[in-house]
C-alpha cells in the first residue's frame, strides 16, 4: 500500500491497514515523498513494515519525467515483499508498472478536479502531464476507487469513463463519543490549499461571538501560504490534538470548496458536534439533513448559520445528534469490509488467469 507522510493519506492508510490486519493480512507500506518523523515511523511500523522509497510525489516535479524512478521502486518493493496485490493511494502510481499483480487504484483526489472545483477552468498547460499521467494510472488499474460519488462524478466529468470506477465512502477511527462541548467554533485543514478556503472562516470570525480555532497549517511546501485575522491559527497539530479540538468543540466548520471526502467533519460528526458545512456536492451527499449548509466563499451566510446554532441549544444538540447519527455509516468496519471484497475479487479473478494460463 503507497502513501506520504505529509497529508490525510498517512491516516487513511494507516487506519485501513489496521482494519485488513485483524482479517488477516499483512500489509506493507511502501512510501514516497518526504520521509515520516520518528514518531510517524514509530506508528506505521505497529500496523506493519515500513519501505521508504526515493522517488518524490507528484506535486514536487516540474513534469512527468521527475517520476521515471516511481515504477521501478514499487517493483522492487512489490518483489521484495512478495506482495500478492497493490493498493496505490495515487492513480498515476499505477502508470508502467511492469508486474503481474492486481491493482487497486485509489484517487483521494486531484489536480484536474481541483481545478475545475476551485477556479473553474482546466488544467493549466503546463499541469496537463498530471492529468495524462492519472489517466494512464486509471486504465493501468483493476479497480479504481473513489471516496465519495460526488468525486467519482468529478472525475469522469475531467477524464471521461474510468473502467472499474467503484465508490468506497472513506471512514473516520475516531471514537463515537460524547465529550463536554466549549463555546468555541473549530475548523481543521491545510489553510494554504485554496480548495479549503481559508479566507471564508476568517472573515466570518468578525461576526461570530465564540472564538473560532483553526487547526492546520497555513504554509505549504509549495510556497503557498495564508494569513489570518480575525480566526486563531492553531497551525500544524499532533494529530491526537487536533481531534481533541475537533471532538470537543460546539460547533464545527468546514469551508472548502473541494473536498472529496473530508475526514475533520466525520471526526466531529462521531462525537455529536453540530456541522456547518460550505454547499458542494460531497458535503450534500454524505451530510444532506445532518447539518447546516451555507453557499461557498460566502462569510456572511456562515457566520448566520453559526450564529443560528449559537443563539438555539436545542437546535445545537438536534443537528450534533443528527451528525453523530449519520457518522455511523462512514466506519472503519464498513469501509475495510468494501475494500476487502474488491481486494479478494482481484485476487481470485488474477489466480483464475493464472491458472488458465
Amino acid at each position: 500500500m503507497t502513501l506520504d507522510a505529509v497529508g490525510g493519506v498517512w491516516r487513511y492508510a494507516l487506519d485501513l491497514a489496521r482494519g485488513l490486519r485483524e482479517r488477516g493480512d499483512e500489509v506493507v507500506f511502501a512510501g514516497f515523498g518526504p520521509p515520516p518523523s520518528p514518531a510517524q515511523r514509530d506508528e506505521a511500523e505497529a500496523v506493519g513494515v515500513l519501505d521508504w522509497g526515493r522517488a518524490p510525489l507528484e506535486w514536487m516535479v516540474a513534469d512527468a519525467a521527475g517520476l521515471a524512478d516511481v515504477p521501478r521502486e514499487i517493483a522492487a518493493m512489490a518483489r521484495r515483499h512478495r506482495a500478492e496485490l497493490l493498493h496505490l493511494n495515487l492513480p498515476g502510481q499505477a502508470a508502467g508498472l511492469d508486474l503481474d499483480l492486481p491493482i487497486v487504484a485509489v484517487s483521494h483526489s486531484c489536480v484536474a478536479t481541483w481545478f475545475g472545483a476551485v477556479r473553474g477552468s482546466a488544467l493549466p498547460p503546463d499541469w496537463a502531464w498530471q492529468a495524462r499521467l492519472a489517466r494512464a494510472g486509471f486504465d493501468a488499474a483493476d479497480a479504481v476507487v473513489a471516496p465519495s460519488r460526488a468525486h467519482a462524478d468529478a472525475l469522469t466529468a475531467c477524464y471521461g469513463p474510468i473502467d472499474r470506477l467503484q465508490v468506497v465512502h472513506n471512514a473516520s477511527n475516531a471514537p463515537a463519543i460524547r465529550l463536554p462541548q466549549r463555546p468555541i467554533v473549530a475548523a481543521a485543514g491545510r489553510w494554504w490549499d485554496e480548495g479549503k478556503d481559508a479566507a471564508t472562516p476568517d472573515l466570518a470570525a468578525a461576526e461570530i461571538r465564540w472564538p473560532v480555532h483553526m487547526a492546520g497549517p497555513t504554509r505549504g511546501d509549495n510556497g503557498a501560504q495564508v494569513t489570518l485575522h480575525h480566526a486563531t491559527a492553531l497551525g500544524s497539530l499532533p494529530h491526537a490534538d487536533t481531534l481533541a479540538l475537533v471532538q470537543g468543540a460546539g460547533i464545527f466548520v468546514s469551508p472548502s470548496i473541494y473536498e472529496p471526502f473530508g475526514l475533520a467533519v466525520a471526526e466531529a460528526a462521531r462525537a455529536a458536534v453540530p456541522l456547518v458545512l460550505s454547499d458542494i456536492p460531497t458535503y450534500r451527499e454524505l451530510w444532506g439533513g445532518a447539518a447546516l449548509f451555507f453557499a461557498p466563499r460566502d462569510a456572511a451566510a456562515l457566520a448566520a448559520a453559526v450564529s443560528r446554532l449559537i443563539d438555539d441549544p436545542a437546535l445545537r444538540a438536534r443537528m450534533g445528534q443528527a451528525a453523530q447519527d449519520r457518522a455511523a455509516r462512514y466506519s472503519l468496519a464498513a469501509q475495510v469490509h468494501a475494500l476487502a471484497a474488491i481486494h479478494d475479487r482481484l485476487r481470485a479473478e488474477h489466480a483464475a488467469g493464472a491458472e488458465v494460463h
